[in-house]
């Protein structure tokens, strides 16, 4: 099979086309035929020599994919409701970035109706870490509100749209008016360039003082002191990147007495079964809401297999609204 391969960590133009052996499904995995392949923020890291793969998985980079199932274990296929032949997208341990991919069967969803390959790879990796930060781990609830940190990001467009769908306000940050318009346009209730005001100061105006439920982070540092001081009563900030620094300062008497919760994860560490549990939760809870067009896949640019450098170097310029994706066809992979 073709594959992007890290060549050594560094620079974008360290991705590498080449030629790998095609890998072969154990137990309680499907092997998929590759259409397309998002590209994320741990692919960049990885790519960096940052953010290494966990035991056991692929050294390729690549999170999630679309494609068709070609073979696996049966007996799990069936467990998961997948069959041979079948259009999923799933979330992976590693190795999407190739022609062919080794996942669990419990991490595949079915494409959902109406979406091509291309944009069903730009969901997994986001509705999982979306859905298992802000609801099941912060407890989001219908009525109440969210503070997006980089709105317009992968995970940002995934959450504005889902937290909308499911009856709460949203607020989210973005770098210039022009990304504030794109969070707006995607439902966000409020958008707040963070480049010419204060986030918090404009959270308290925007919530009459009250402050909002739930923050979704991915800087951390020195945002941690004003996400506090930007909580309700009882709310919950969940930390998913540090874009921003490790360290962190902040009133630890805010957190005593409005009984704040700060919380994150990393979801690639996270066990199977742990992945599994939330992929039946999004195929209950998420997947009809995206087959009737509420959660639409965001998509900023689709580029060959082949120049994943330029989608790396897109990515690390901040430019994007939305998902960037590689599309493996004979063609794009030798493009």
């Amino acid at each position: 099979m073709k594959a992007i391969e890290i060549s050594r960590p560094g620079a974008p133009d360290v991705l590498t086309l080449v030629d790998r052996a095609d890998p072969v499904p154990g137990a309680g995995e499907v092997l998929i035929r590759v259409t397309a392949s998002g590209i994320n923020r741990p692919d960049v890291l990885q790519r960096m020599g940052a953010y290494p793969p966990p035991p056991g998985a692929s050294d390729l980079p690549g999170l999630e994919v679309a494609g068709v199932i070609v073979s696996g274990d049966a007996e799990a296929m069936a467990a998961a409701g997948l069959s041979v032949g079948q259009r999923v997208c799933a979330l992976t341990p590693g190795g999407g970035y190739a022609e062919l991919c080794v996942t669990p069967a419990v991490q595949c969803l079915p494409v959902p109706d109406g979406l091509s390959d291309i944009e069903a790879a730009s969901l997994p990796e986001t509705c999982f870490t979306v859905w298992s930060n802000v609801f099941m781990r912060a407890g989001l609830q219908a009525g109440e509100t969210l503070l997006i940190q980089g709105g317009t990001s992968g995970i940002g467009v995934t959450a504005i749209q889902m937290a909308k769908a499911l009856g709460a306000a949203v607020i989210a940050t973005a770098g210039s008016d022009a990304k504030c318009q794109a969070c707006l346009d995607l439902g966000a209730d409020h958008a707040i360039n963070y480049r010419t005001a204060d986030f918090a100061e404009e959270v308290r105006r925007l919530t009459a003082g009250r402050g909002v439920d739930v923050i979704l982070d991915m800087v951390a540092g020195d945002y941690i002191a004003r996400e506090v001081a930007a909580l309700a009563e009882d709310g919950r900030l969940v930390v998913i990147a540090v874009q921003g620094g490790v360290k962190a300062q902040f009133d630890a008497g805010l957190v005593l007495r409005r009984r704040l919760t700060i919380t994150g994860s990393t979801l690639r560490p996270r066990s199977v079964d742990f992945k599994g549990a939330v992929a039946r939760a999004l195929r209950e809870r998420v997947w009809p809401l995206i087959a009737a067009g509420r959660i639409r896949p965001v998509l900023y640019s689709v580029l060959p297999a082949a120049s994943a450098a330029q989608a790396h170097a897109l990515m690390e310029s901040n430019q994007h609204v939305g998902k960037i994706v590689l599309r493996w066809t004979p063609e794009a992979a030798g493009a």
